[in-house]
C-alpha cells in the first residue's frame, strides 16, 4: 500500500550557514560596529546563543537571524526563542533552540485533521513522525495538500514515499 511520513527534518549544515551569515551581517553593519555581539551556534544541543550590548541590538540580531533562515529556505517555526535575560556586565543575552521532530500534540492534531478530511487514509504516529498509508497515491497527495495548507506550528517535510 502506497504510503508517506510527514516530519520534521532540520539540515544542520544550513543551520550553521545562516549563523554564520548573521555573523557576516553583523561584522559589516554600521550600528554593530563598537559593540560587544556574538552570535553562536551549538550543534550538539542544536541552541543558538545571542548576546549584545542592548535590547535594541538584541531585537536587531533576532530579526538577522530569521531572515538569514528564511534565505536559507529554512522555516523560521523551528526557532524557539526563550526570554532574554542581563548579564554580569550589563550585557543582554537570548537563547534559542531549534525544534525538530514532531511532539505528541501536534501529531494528535494532524491525525486528527486527516481523518476529519474525510479522505480515506490511515494515519499513524510513529515516534516523531506521522505515517499516512492509503489505497491511491491521489489520496496521499491530497493530504499533502491539506497539510500544507494547514496553519501547524511546525514545518512538515514529506519523506518516504512508496507506492
Amino acid at each position: 500500500m502506497p504510503s508517506f511520513d510527514a516530519v520534521n527534518e532540520i539540515d544542520i549544515q544550513e543551520v550553521d550557514n545562516a549563523i554564520n551569515n548573521t555573523k557576516k551581517e553583523i561584522q559589516n553593519r554600521y550600528d554593530f560596529r563598537g559593540s560587544n555581539t556574538e552570535v553562536e551556534f551549538n550543534r550538539k544541543s542544536k541552541t543558538i546563543s545571542l548576546l549584545t550590548d542592548d535590547t535594541m541590538k538584541l531585537k536587531a540580531v533576532r530579526e538577522m537571524v530569521v531572515s538569514n533562515f528564511i534565505k536559507r529556505k529554512i522555516s523560521p517555526k523551528v526557532l524557539e526563542f526563550g526570554e532574554h535575560e542581563g548579564t554580569s556586565h550589563g550585557a543582554v543575552k537570548l537563547s534559542v533552540s531549534i525544534k525538530e521532530g514532531i511532539d505528541r500534540e501536534t501529531a494528535k492534531k494532524i491525525v486528527k485533521l486527516v481523518k476529519d478530511s474525510k479522505i480515506k487514509v490511515q494515519p499513524a504516529i510513529h515516534d516523531d513522525k506521522v505515517r499516512v498509508t492509503g489505497k491511491k497515491i491521489d489520496d496521499l497527495q491530497e493530504v499533502m495538500g491539506l497539510l500544507r495548507s494547514s496553519d501547524l506550528d511546525v514545518p512538515l517535510q514529506f519523506v518516504n514515499m512508496k507506492s
